[in-house]
């Protein structure tokens, strides 16, 4: 389960465009959507029928497994069980040897080429907290129930994006189409795998485009009402001509169900990242060098700005782009290579998007002017080294600074954080000693925010377990939602005062 908006939005895995496919080799089969297949006409379908027949055959069910090693359990009281918690409770010891045990998760994907390359998230194929390490055993199950073993061929965790191989041949296929073109209102077709039910279709329209759901610097989704669920993670959202303009990623849910509310990865965004994967290589991405924060009200007022143009410059990292360009501290930048920089086009999400190396104007204001430098793209650096530097302040140029699984588990709190480094401490005037993870951001509306937590308070322990990273914090609240606890108990620390603990409800 993934939480957009820091609320209850769970991770599925558990207009007209043109077709774009992959170079096939000479002679190849037609792609299940070609246009030379008979396409429906504009508006709303008298049936689904012909579409789905045409196009269900491309799209597969993606089943894991992997080893997991839990707790020992009270003797003579399973692990998990009521009365074991029970026991725990008042110190009963464990038998102490830890149970390995087999964990599976289902999800949806689509083949991509007749030779059998298919497409899914990265969180469908990802196991542990932080959604980095791979699974140990994949498997491809057509629409004719044949069944393939699967390996990966690359993974992207920013995008969310995973690429698998299968060994077969003249195997059904779609192509990317583009998404550039789709309106809201258009009639839009998902194809998965919900709850493991194989092949299943449904139907909606686009509901909004460039959707942000706080999920890092990718964050720009295809909305639709089209019923989604969990596992349809990784499946295709179809257009009326058959072009795939999105993989199916999100949707939020108070209830953990479908309430109308899903999210796709637009086709144009995916599309690169696969390429580059195919062919052996590694995402790149552009890097100006900034940490930044979005406009808020508040900040914005003091400014004497609008709220919903522009982002703040919270830090500048030396030696590249942007400090070797002049910008400053508490600059806030409007325009990159003449784009409008808002909550729906995003600082991060621009730059990342540009050629590395390239000189691209950026417009600013500082102390109440505005100003134009140029800027050269950098190369993003590995998330290995950019969590090496991490910094106080909200980073959209390094996405989130936490792998996506890391958000789900936090996000479950109501608090975005992340580790305390030394200057922070400083910033903050905490003892020296005081070693913990600091609180950016607090939703108001979670329980957290109604107990009083705040920007810059230090979370010490979660469940009397120390967390001195956002993996430690993720893990911990996993197991409290494994073992159906529906609250956490941190022990918060705030300045110089006295830490105190406080009993925080999960998100549902």
């Amino acid at each position: 389960m993934r939480h957009a908006y820091a609320i209850a939005a769970a991770l599925l895995a558990g207009g007209t465009a043109a077709t774009i496919a992959l170079q096939e080799p000479s002679g190849a089969q037609a792609p299940q959507n070609s246009p030379a297949l008979a396409a429906p006409r504009a508006g709303a379908p008298m049936s689904f029928a012909d579409l789905a027949a045409r196009l269900q055959p491309a799209v597969v069910n993606v089943s894991t497994t992997q080893k997991i090693t839990v707790r020992g359990g009270i003797p003579g009281f399973p692990q998990g069980t009521p009365f074991d918690e029970f026991f725990r409770q008042f110190g009963a010891p464990s038998d102490g040897q830890p149970i390995e045990r087999e964990a599976t998760s289902l999800g949806s994907g689509f083949i991509i080429s007749s030779d059998g390359y298919v497409v899914t998230n990265n969180h469908v194929i990802s196991g542990g907290p932080e959604g980095r390490a791979p699974v140990e055993s994949i498997t491809i199950t057509l629409s004719d129930r044949r069944e393939y073993k699967a390996r990966i061929i690359g993974r992207d965790v920013l995008s969310d994006l995973a690429l698998l191989k299968i060994d077969a041949n003249n195997l059904p296929f779609v192509g990317f189409g583009d998404s550039t073109n789709t309106r809201v209102g258009d009639w839009v077709v998902a194809i998965g795998n919900p709850f493991g039910l194989g092949g299943t279709v449904t139907a909606g329209i686009v509901s909004a485009l460039h959707r942000n759901i706080g999920a890092g610097q990718y964050d720009r989704y295809i909305q639709t009402d089209a019923s989604i669920n969990q596992g349809n993670s990784g499946g295709p959202m179809f257009d009326l001509n058959g072009n795939v303009i999105g993989i199916n990623t999100a949707i939020f849910s108070p209830t953990g169900g479908n309430v109308g509310i899903g999210f796709a990865i637009p086709a144009e965004q995916a599309k690169p990242v696969i390429e580059a994967l195919r062919s052996g290589g590694k995402v790149q991405r552009g890097y100006l060098g900034v940490g930044i924060q979005p406009m808020t009200e508040d900040i914005a007022s003091s400014l004497g700005l609008k709220k919903d143009r522009g982002e703040i410059v919270a830090r500048i990292e030396p030696g590249q782009g942007a400090a070797k360009a002049g910008i400053q501290q508490g600059d806030v930048i409007i325009k990159v290579n003449n784009q409008e920089v808002t909550p729906d086009n995003t600082l991060s999400y621009i730059v990342a998007n540009l050629p590395i190396g390239s000189r691209v104007p950026i417009e600013m204001i500082r102390g109440g002017k505005r100003q134009t430098v140029t800027a050269v793209i950098g190369q993003r650096p590995s998330e290995e080294q950019l969590a090496a530097t991490e910094d106080f302040g909200e980073d959209a140029d390094r996405g989130t600074g936490a792998p996506s699984g890391q958000q789900a588990a936090t996000a479950s709190l109501g608090l975005s954080l992340q580790p305390l480094t030394p200057d922070i401490a400083r910033q903050l005037r905490l003892p020296a000693e005081t070693r913990g993870l600091v609180i950016g951001q607090v939703d108001p509306s979670s329980d957290a925010g109604k107990q009083g937590l705040r920007r810059g308070d230090v979370v010490l322990s979660i469940n009397q377990q120390r967390v001195l990273t956002v993996a430690d914090a993720a893990r911990v609240v996993d197991a409290a939602r494994r073992a159906n606890r529906p609250s956490v108990l941190l022990l918060v620390q705030r300045g110089n005062t006295p830490a105190r603990y406080i009993g925080i409800e999960l998100k549902k």
